[in-house]
């Protein structure tokens, strides 16, 4: 078990990265610190918001080797430019997320490693979603498996979900 990094006596419930100038620093807190030591962790001029942090990441895309094409990039249907949306962080219309589509995508996997939200499941009392996550995969491949006429395969995947919907 992990200590706060500022009190040293309360488990660590939370981890926090900062990226100042370029410089990561870590730091594991209590939730008591974390509270305390919020204002102070952050640059206090500085402005974080969505649009903020998603235009500075989207920024990064018109540096790179997407530069040219993305800048002349413009959404058909409210003609914002793809370089507007880099700087502010926001799109013009709902129909430029289809038209941005390869930008914004590669900017999400740069950021988050993946380009679909997964969301977490917290570790106490996340059992029950879990396996609901679990059945709904099961049910995938069950789907996979009828389709593909392989029903011994899909028999097994039947049973796995009655066994675990006995368990909710």
């Amino acid at each position: 078990m992990a200590y706060c990094d500022h009190c040293k006596k309360n488990p660590a419930t939370m981890h926090m990265i900062q990226f100042i100038n370029g410089e990561r620093t870590e730091y594991n807190l209590c939730e008591e610190c974390a509270a305390e030591m919020g204002g102070s962790l952050f640059l206090p001029d500085a402005q974080f918001s969505l649009p903020n942090l998603l235009g500075s990441v989207f920024e990064s895309v018109l540096g790179g080797a997407q530069a040219h094409k993305s800048q002349t990039k413009i959404c058909p249907s409210c003609k914002t430019p793809f370089s507007e949306v880099g700087k502010t962080g926001k799109v013009g219309c709902s129909d430029c997320y289809a038209a941005f589509a390869d930008e914004i995508e590669s900017s999400l996997r740069r950021v988050q490693g993946n380009a679909q939200h997964v969301g977490k499941i917290p570790a106490r009392n996340g059992k029950p979603a879990q396996m609901r996550k679990q059945i709904e995969r099961y049910k995938q491949q069950l789907q996979k498996a009828i389709g593909m006429e392989e029903y011994e395969k899909a028999a097994e995947f039947r049973d796995k979900i009655k066994e675990l919907e006995k368990q909710l």
